[in-house]
């Protein structure tokens, strides 16, 4: 058996429905290895300032169908230069921490990359964000309850708009990675997807939408046409698509930016589970040595990755708009 580490956690960047439930899955696996927990608070920034408090069962009990995160998250600049980088390492050691277990996306494991320069404790990531844009894990923490939360949404939009006979323009979050809007446009039945993995030509695109908004409206009279579209897909804002749909079809058109709404409420089973898998994970990579790596899940399998290769998505997103692809028209 390995030998009793100190071994702290966190929650950083954009929070994720089942951080907590990973949160939950740390400490408990932890704990039953015989390690001590601490839990730092609202990200990098609990490491600069020394902010933390120790885990035990009791901390845990009851927080696995909590959205949010117990530990609060933030983003933290400082972590983007040496002095706070150099800070950061200094309080693990002054903390005599072993080991430090990051809960986060993109940018938290980029921080996780640049502290391991400064501090030569273990450090392993779990990937906990609703964009789902991290390569090694075929989902992340959060991406399943955000789905679920955008589809209500739009199925309610769906209602008004056929009531008005208008065209809807739902934006939803995703950074730069268009999976949220495949995956609750393909739930949703949503006639049009709109995001950057899709465009190869952004004129003549929008010309094109524009004749199948109308053309659908005059075949159909009082059917509605909904488009989810993914934030920062195209030049222009939702509402703006939705004034010229308006000026260019002749069919009214509304936009719904759903926003913030996407990353709370209680995770979902799917977000759950893969919290708790990937929770004991950290913890048996850390018992066996492991380093500089994220824990995921691929086919059905746990895996890990390097840190260095958690933001190459390029063949990930590929292998998404194929899968779409095959589903539409």
């Amino acid at each position: 058996m390995s030998h009793s580490k100190r071994i702290a956690v966190l929650t950083s960047g954009g929070d994720a429905p089942g951080m907590n439930a990973a949160i939950r899955a740390v400490t408990l696996s932890a704990l039953s290895h015989q390690h001590q927990v601490f839990g730092f608070f609202s990200g990098y920034n609990g490491l600069i300032n020394e902010h933390f408090t120790e885990l035990n069962a009791a901390s845990v009990t009851d927080i696995i169908h909590r959205g949010g995160t117990i530990l609060k998250s933030a983003r933290c600049p400082q972590m983007h230069h040496p002095d706070g980088l150099l800070q950061a390492a200094n309080s693990l050691r002054k903390c005599h921490i072993d080991a430090l277990v990051v809960i986060g996306g993109d940018g938290s494991f980029k921080g996780a990359q640049a502290l391991a320069e400064h501090w030569s404790g273990q450090i392993i990531g779990i990937p906990g964000t609703i964009d789902n844009d991290i390569n090694g894990s075929d989902e992340t923490i959060g991406f399943h309850t955000a789905i679920d939360t955008a589809l209500g949404c739009i199925d309610k939009i769906r209602d008004t708009a056929q009531a008005f006979e208008r065209t809807f323009v739902v934006e939803v979050m995703g950074r730069d990675c268009g999976i949220i809007a495949m995956e609750a446009g393909l739930a949703s039945g949503a006639e049009q997807i709109i995001c950057k993995e899709l465009i190869d030509d952004e004129p003549q695109f929008l010309q094109k939408l524009y004749e199948q908004v109308k053309a659908n409206i005059n075949n159909d009279a009082g059917h509605s046409y909904v488009l989810v579209m993914a934030e920062h897909s195209l030049s222009i804002s939702a509402e703006q698509l939705a004034a010229q749909l308006t000026e260019h079809s002749g069919v009214e058109s509304r936009s719904a930016i759903l926003g913030y709404v996407q990353r709370g409420g209680a995770p979902v089973a799917g977000d759950r589970i893969l919290a708790t898998q990937l929770g004991c994970s950290a913890i048996d990579h850390l018992n066996a040595g492991a380093d500089g790596v994220m824990v995921g899940v691929v086919n059905n399998q746990l895996k890990t990755l390097a840190f260095e290769h958690t933001s190459d998505t390029q063949q990930r997103n590929r292998d998404f708009v194929a899968r779409l692809k095959r589903f539409r028209r």
